[in-house]
């Protein structure tokens, strides 16, 4: 039987334009159900937007148009958004649409006959950009809700409740037995501690605005926007052929909603009857994209407006690629987790890594197949394998299924990081083997060999990519003389084997997939961007200088100013410090993986080094690059590691975590190592 995957996104409030953090949570959804196609698998992604509540009465009312024609033109925004971004859902659902106003009339009168529905009156602290109750002890000072920074209002009316603390004790065994349910660990941490807390009945009706799903047998209330909202993702399958799909195994959410997608959700399906094995898989709780620290999205206000340039997904889309937004989007952080926001940080990560060496090992290899090889992919045949192809194969196979693991786990920034690790493993190995000199020396068996490997990987990246680069991803498979990735069902696509691309495959070279990104390029990108010369230059402290820069040799415009002197004379006395400041620097042994030039970073080098970690080797910027003119010497080198210094972002994507030790003087500089060898991660006391 063919496995099912579904997953869902909030659906959106219309009280606004749609911005670059509704199209992060989309794309994310879009990348996983494109991933799980190709594993074969039958899959289905939701998304929709809400359209009921006082929030949006108010907001139509300040329009002076009616609620339904204020909804129709902001839902139509964010439908015309999808398309622009490349993301595919299965169905956009809303809900004043008479499929789900039925369906959760339904359920309503389910949990009804639960018994888990009564009136009362009900009063309290409400917030209306929220469209809910707050406690005292959430509020910000000035009685501002923590999460809108607005007032809140005194409301009390009549209203239904639903039995929420009836559900206390099966909701905590539902944490115990399915940790799964809420992640990451910190979310589910949070909600247990909110429901060990004790929980409120709920008030899930109103009855002082009529814009919403009117209560059965009781037209004076209208459903609460949170009890119709959460319905979406059953009324969007239920009845249907695509009943099958329910559960979801994934349903999205920022962590300001995890609450009610984890407590009220969960309680209302239990009381309409769902066994825990038909309820929602996980409820996997993103950050937020973060732009000098705030959130993206935040405005104080609920006027629906444009949003500025830098945050508006289609602009940004329209001049860097939806693709290039795309693979910023997942790579740049870590799923669950809050990240930094900024165009010059897209630009950076397109050029490092899908330009300078996914796009760049291409277009090195290609010439060779034209001018060697009348046009196609070279064979390469067992038996002119040397040691340096069984290696790289054993080391692309094992990153293949390293990148597979992360999908399944939300790791996506590991498994993109993986992917572009599997194309700069390529290109070493395209520098290594040297096949301009085994061109000249006619040695057209071995040389392609080596054209023949390279193409394949550039194969089994762009298959990888192509979740999060679909059209980038096709562009390189046509290049190499294949079709576009058409997932089906029951037929793992994923490069789990060697030799997609066959011997003798017609390539068909072109423009460069990914753009130039020389600095004339990228000022008029940021330009039309709006992004100010300002927030394009990377910021810079002072520090004590390293080994990752030097000092200017002019006294004009330093980019960093030392703290110390570089190499202090020997008659010079330190100040002293206690043996307990030495302990709080934690030096490490570490094993240099990989080495690289920056391009237009004549003295810097990104070190891939191994500390024995389980989360994996390092990235580390070190300004050694001149000391170094062959960077594979240090490849395979023992060097001393200060490990728990804070990260440095250098700009253009370019982040070190980590300090070599070294010592230098004006005419040499070498690195701190050791006779012997040591573990990775082995302790510098």
């Amino acid at each position: 039987m063919t496995q099912r995957f579904y997953v869902t996104t909030p659906i959106y409030y219309v009280n606004g334009s749609p911005h670059i953090g509704h199209a992060y949570t989309s794309v994310v959804a879009d990348a996983l159900t494109r991933y799980h196609r190709m594993r074969g698998e039958r899959a289905r992604f939701l998304t929709g937007t809400d359209e009921h509540g006082q929030k949006i009465e108010r907001e139509a009312v300040k329009a002076g148009v009616t609620p339904q024609a204020f909804v129709d033109d902001v839902s139509t925004r964010f439908r015309e958004l999808w398309p622009k971004l490349g993301v595919q859902p299965d169905d956009f659902i809303r809900t004043t649409e008479p499929r789900h106003v039925e369906g959760v009339q339904k359920w309503w009168r389910k949990v009804r006959d639960a018994g888990d529905l009564y009136k009362g009156t009900y009063k309290g602290l409400y917030c209306v950009a929220c469209e809910g109750y707050k406690t005292e002890k959430e509020l910000l000072p000035g009685a501002l809700c923590p999460i809108h920074e607005r007032p809140v209002e005194t409301l009390e009316e009549e209203t239904w409740f639903f039995r929420l603390s009836k559900y206390q004790e099966p909701l905590l065994k539902l944490y115990a037995e399915h940790p799964e349910f809420v992640l990451p660990e910190t979310r589910r941490n949070e909600i247990v501690s909110f429901v060990q807390g004790g929980l409120d009945d709920l008030s899930v009706s109103r009855s002082n605005f009529t814009w919403g799903i009117p209560v059965p047998d009781d037209p004076g209330h209208v459903i609460y926007v949170w009890f119709d909202a959460l319905f979406n993702y059953l009324t969007a399958v239920d009845g249907t052929a695509e009943a099958e799909f329910w559960p979801p195994q994934i349903q999205l959410v920022a962590k300001d909603i995890v609450r009610f997608h984890a407590v009220y959700w969960p309680a209302f399906l239990m009381s309409a009857g769902f066994p825990r094995e038909k309820l929602p898989t996980t409820v996997w709780t993103h950050g937020y994209l973060l732009s000098g620290g705030r959130k993206t999205s935040k405005t104080p206000g609920l006027t629906a407006v444009k949003t500025p340039g830098t945050t508006d997904p289609v602009r940004i889309a329209d001049v860097l690629g939806a693709d290039v937004l795309r693979f910023y989007l997942l790579r740049e952080v870590g799923f669950g987790q809050d990240g930094e926001f900024s165009i010059p940080g897209i630009i950076g990560r397109a050029r490092a890594e899908l330009g300078e060496t996914v796009g760049n090992l291409l277009h090195r290899a290609l010439p060779f197949v034209g001018k060697y090889f009348e046009g196609k992919v070279p064979a390469a045949r067992d038996e002119d394998l040397t040691d340096a192809e069984r290696n790289l194969r054993t080391r692309i196979a094992a990153l293949v299924t390293e990148v597979g693991a992360a999908w399944d786990t939300l790791a996506m920034h590991r498994a993109l990081e993986l992917t572009i690790e599997a194309a700069r493993t390529a290109n070493r190995y395209f520098d290594e083997t040297a096949p301009w000199k085994l061109a000249k020396s006619e040695d057209r068996t071995r040389l392609g060999v080596v054209i023949a490997h390279v193409l394949e990987i550039v194969r089994v990246v762009a298959v990888m990519l192509s979740p999060v680069t679909p059209a980038k991803s096709d562009e390189l498979l046509h290049q190499l003389g294949l079709d576009p990735v058409a997932p089906r069902e029951d037929v793992d696509q994923w490069p789990l084997s060697w030799g997609g691309l066959a011997a003798h495959t017609v390539v068909r070279p072109g423009q460069p997939v990914f753009p130039k990104y020389d600095p004339a390029t990228e000022a008029a990108m940021l330009l039309s961007l709006d992004v100010r010369d300002a927030e394009a230059t990377p910021k810079s402290t002072p520090k004590t200088m390293s080994t990752e820069e030097k000092p200017a040799e002019t006294a004009a415009a330093p980019v960093i100013a030392p703290a110390a002197p570089v190499a202090p004379a020997a008659e010079e006395a330190s100040a002293t410090i206690a043996y307990d400041d030495f302990a709080k620097v934690d030096l490490r042994v570490g094993k240099v993986l990989t080495a690289e030039r920056i391009p237009r970073k004549d003295k810097l080098l990104k070190l891939s080094v191994d500390l024995g970690e389980a989360s994996g080797p390092r990235t580390i910027i070190a300004g050694i690059a001149l000391a170094f003119p062959v960077v594979e010497e240090l490849v395979g080198q023992q060097v001393v590691v200060v490990a728990n210094l804070a990260p440095r972002d250098f700009g253009k994507g370019l982040v070190s975590h980590g300090m070599l030790l070294a010592a230098s003087s004006p005419e040499s500089l070498s690195l701190a190592t050791f006779p012997k060898a040591y573990a990775a991660g082995t302790r510098v006391k």
